[in-house]
């Protein structure tokens, strides 16, 4: 048993998403992240490529370009609105508002701003032309149980990436 990252091993982070910028913390998560390495696309091939023999204890920064993740920011997903046409429910900066287009889609959107005027909501990924560093700490690396190889990740893991992510 090999006590580096590489294909079919499970692997289990901590990571923080930074703001290059800035230096704020713009995403945390609160329990480890399990993945089976090369199995699971859970996280970008940006950032696995980098975790390739990395040990237990390993903290790696990688810099990440969002437009390869999320595309080049959409202006045209930006809507403000008069603050009387929005639910007194909505008003908080952060709270998601999920809509359908035309064809019956779902799309969230985040509240990035208010006032006593307007509202506005971003259909954007909130890392969406932003200069970001996933800084990872590698807590976890065994071999994957076969149940685990056909899922890509631990067996009954919750929540997944993409619920994290959509929520910051």
């Amino acid at each position: 048993m090999s006590d580096t990252i590489q294909n079919e091993k499970f692997v289990e982070l901590n990571y923080k998403v930074i703001d290059e910028k800035t230096g704020d913390v713009l995403v945390t998560v609160d329990f480890p992240l399990g993945y089976v390495h090369g199995v699971n696309d859970v996280l970008s091939e940006q950032v696995t490529k980098y975790l390739d023999g990395k040990k237990v204890g390993d903290i790696i920064e990688v810099p990440v370009d969002t437009k390869l993740l999320y595309g080049e920011r959409d202006e045209s997903l930006v809507f403000t609105d008069h603050i009387e046409n929005v639910p007194e429910e909505y008003r908080e900066i952060g709270m998601t508002i999920t809509m359908e287009n035309e064809k019956g889609e779902p799309k969230t959107f985040i509240v990035t701003r208010f006032d006593d005027k307007t509202l506005t909501i971003d259909g954007n990924n909130p890392l969406c032309g932003r200069d970001v560093v996933f800084k990872l700490e590698v807590l976890t690396i065994r071999d994957a149980t076969d149940e685990e190889l056909d899922l890509g990740e631990a067996v009954d893991a919750n929540p997944d990436i993409n619920d994290i992510l959509s929520k910051t």
